[in-house]
């Protein structure tokens, strides 16, 4: 992250929340370098999760409990997750919000206008995960859709649409676009370039070409289902930001390879400007803004006298070609400065290693 220019982040969910906390007090200490922390406590996941890696909430009091356990232990944020209950949701976003934190979610059982109603902070994915529109929904459960129904039936000019921009404004609802992780939906989706496939384990790079590989077995039909996902996606994030929407960038580097950390962030913005935001535009949703929703744009996410020296310095102009955001110099986080072509030698061929 510290060598693509991120230096403040926020984890956004957490499968080892207490390794997230550790690695956040070595790098406040100087131990480690990298970016200022945020860290998500576990993911707020409901009882129906297929994941076994989350602890599965019992019931409206047991997440109560579990967002007040880890505010107590250095969690700065939460995360409700996919089998979520509403029940659950309203308890966890009552607690964090007590606490003066907020939440976010990448949902699925409650939808998008559900979680408004309830309080929520942010969502997660931009509107890919939005299942209000999905055949056969019930209360509380994840239709096996996952939301593809409602993105394909929802375009900023239709009723639902319009009117579920309008309550996230209305609600001061944050939504973090995560283009990277989904751009194998885009039609003009390419390989990653050569020195990104060089951090990668040997594992983790054969699974990543695997699956690139299977993107281009898809069939015609599938092709062109998913170019209406990816186009409709970019048209609510546009119309989002143009009714005065929150509108956050983040990368989702799941571990499988096709985002990595840092370089996925500078992919999120070169992305935002193909949805059709200018360079600028793109560049402040992905640095001022996300410093507006952690409640610290009085200190970093701008240039301005008596901001913290976070700064990236890149060659080139990415007020005009976005791509410039590539070529990262150097970066200086609180003043000091760091080399990022050193700080990707000591990670090369370790990515996805653990």
């Amino acid at each position: 992250y510290l060598a693509a220019g991120v230096t403040t982040m926020r984890t956004t969910g957490a499968v080892e929340p207490a390794t997230d906390v550790n690695i956040k007090r070595s790098i406040d200490r100087g131990d480690l370098p990298g970016p200022h922390m945020d860290v998500t406590g576990p993911y707020l996941e409901g009882a129906s999760s297929p994941f076994i890696q989350m602890q599965r909430l019992k019931d409206a009091d047991d997440a109560r409990r579990v967002v007040a356990f880890w505010a107590d232990h250095g969690v700065t944020s939460f995360k409700a997750y996919m089998n979520i209950t509403r029940d659950e949701l309203k308890a966890a976003i009552d607690e964090a919000h007590r606490r003066g934190l907020k939440l976010t979610g990448h949902l699925c059982s409650v939808t998008y206008p559900e979680a408004a109603a309830l309080g929520i902070d942010d969502l997660e994915h931009g509107f890919f995960v939005n299942t209000q529109l999905d055949p056969g929904k019930a209360p509380d459960t994840c239709p096996d859709s996952g939301g593809d129904p409602t993105l394909t039936a929802m375009t900023p000019g239709s009723a639902a649409g319009a009117a579920l921009i309008k309550l996230l404004v209305d609600r001061h609802v944050a939504v973090t676009s995560t283009l990277p992780v989904f751009e194998d939906a885009s039609p003009s989706y390419k390989i990653l370039p050569p020195r990104q496939l060089e951090l990668l384990t040997t594992e983790a790079r054969t699974a990543y070409l695997y699956g690139f590989a299977r993107v281009g077995r898809r069939s015609d039909a599938a092709r062109a289902e998913l170019a209406t996902l990816w186009t409709n996606e970019l048209a609510m994030e546009r119309a989002f930001v143009a009714a005065g929407g929150l509108l956050l960038a983040g990368p989702d580097p799941t571990g499988d390879g096709h985002v990595l950390p840092g370089f996925g962030d500078q992919r999120a913005i070169e992305l935002l400007v193909d949805a059709g935001f200018t360079p600028l535009e793109a560049i402040r949703i992905g640095t001022f803004n996300g410093a507006t929703y952690l409640g610290l744009a009085d200190r970093i996410g701008s240039i301005a006298v008596g901001k913290h020296a976070d700064l990236l310095l890149v060659r080139g102009d990415p007020s005009r070609r976005i791509a410039d955001i590539e070529t990262v110099e150097t970066v200086f986080k609180d003043g000091v400065g760091y080399d990022p072509t050193a700080l990707l030698a000591s990670v090369r061929g370790r990515y996805g290693q653990y």
